[in-house]
């Protein structure tokens, strides 16, 4: 199996699992604070990685420290906790269809911050055919807009962009991506520790004890967190951000499909339309790329 074929496994893999943790959040957010979540599901995360690797990559001076982290602010802090108090105010569905600009955030960073690539016309047009589909997917019945919360969700999306492509800047250093990821989370922990000492007056651990509290948190640490972010680094390192970022398009998509079958809902007529407009979108995305393949077989 080629590393390509293996980075997009990786990369459907991770969004599988990220469509669902909006809904795990949404029930700890009931007994936790959003810092509260967001230091325990990577901390847990964290020991994950150091029980199954325990190399630790060398101190090889600031001018390569500084992206792991800035990578742990941007990719681990900041988006998580943004997303986190987003929810707190806005709906989940919000959250799910703003996340979604991430990729074409990230070829506009890409584009206009590190001069790199050009930015297509047909991924744009597969952008905009992506969201009407999430559009279609989201949004039933009349538009539910909470300025802050929506606001805070579409910052988020700057912060995602700027990690992914952070990443890929790391994996130019030829470290494993375990090693990489645990590094990162290490950053990430350190920058959330302030905020909560300073949020956290008393921290119940009786809340830990209740089943789907602790069922949530290992999702969303060991699942979510450990793995996902394995997984999301090693796609990105093999297909680069701006192509990686592309499959972010699938989560709302996703999230509807797990509905239904989890749930049992009803796949109505409007969400089967944006699902199909939503694939067409990352099919359309993806077409430069493998047009640029095409040619390279050729020469």
């Amino acid at each position: 199996m080629s590393d390509t074929i293996k980075g997009h496994l990786s990369a459907s893999l991770t969004v599988v699992i990220w469509a669902l943790t909006f809904i795990s959040t949404k029930v700890l957010l009931k007994d936790f604070l959003p810092i509260e979540i967001l230091f325990i599901r990577f901390l847990i995360g964290l020991l994950i990685l150091s029980a199954v690797s325990r190399k630790r990559i060398k101190f090889n001076g600031w001018h390569e420290e500084k992206y792991y982290i800035i990578a742990g602010l941007f990719g681990v802090f900041l988006y998580y906790y943004l997303e986190n108090v987003a929810l707190t105010f806005t709906l989940a569905m919000n959250v799910g269809i703003i996340g979604s600009v991430s990729p074409f955030m990230t070829a506009l960073l890409s584009r206009f911050v590190l001069r790199q690539g050009k930015i297509p016309l047909v991924f744009v047009l597969g952008f905009i055919c992506s969201m009407i589909g999430i559009t279609l997917i989201s949004f039933s019945g009349a538009l539910n807009v909470n300025p802050l919360g929506d606001g805070l969700a579409l910052i988020a999306t700057v912060c995602w962009a700027a990690y992914s492509l952070i990443v890929k800047k790391i994996s130019d250093f030829g470290q494993g991506t375990i090693n990489m990821t645990q590094r990162i989370f290490f950053y990430g922990l350190l920058w959330m520790t302030p905020v909560l000492f300073f949020s956290v007056d008393h921290f119940d651990i009786t809340r830990l004890t209740q089943i789907e509290n602790l069922a949530n948190l290992l999702f969303l640490g060991v699942g979510a967190s450990a793995l996902c972010f394995v997984t999301w680094n090693f796609s990105v390192k093999v297909l680069g951000a701006v192509r990686a970022a592309v499959y972010i398009y699938t989560i709302p998509m996703l999230t509807t499909l797990a509905s239904v079958l989890i749930l049992n809902e009803k796949l109505t007529l409007k969400s089967f339309c944006g699902i199909l407009l939503t694939l067409t979108g990352l099919i359309l995305s993806e077409v430069p790329n493998l047009l640029q393949q095409r040619k390279k077989v050729k020469q």
